[in-house]
């Protein structure tokens, strides 16, 4: 059996090979989670830390 390249199968067999190619993310989201800076201004934060400061 000869083998096609890619590029001359129609579109709609390219997309059925990649999506066959492509794993499951298992439940995570593909999102980068990013840890915030602590140098960056954020009023929640400041709040908690007067909170903390005052039940001292």
């Amino acid at each position: 059996m000869k083998r096609i390249p890619l590029a001359k199968q129609s579109k709609r067999k390219q997309r059925a090979y990649y999506a066959s190619r492509r794993g499951s993310w298992h439940g995570l989201s593909p999102v980068t989670r990013v840890v915030p800076s602590r140098k960056v201004y954020d009023r929640s934060r400041l709040k908690c830390a007067d909170r903390r400061a005052s039940e001292e």
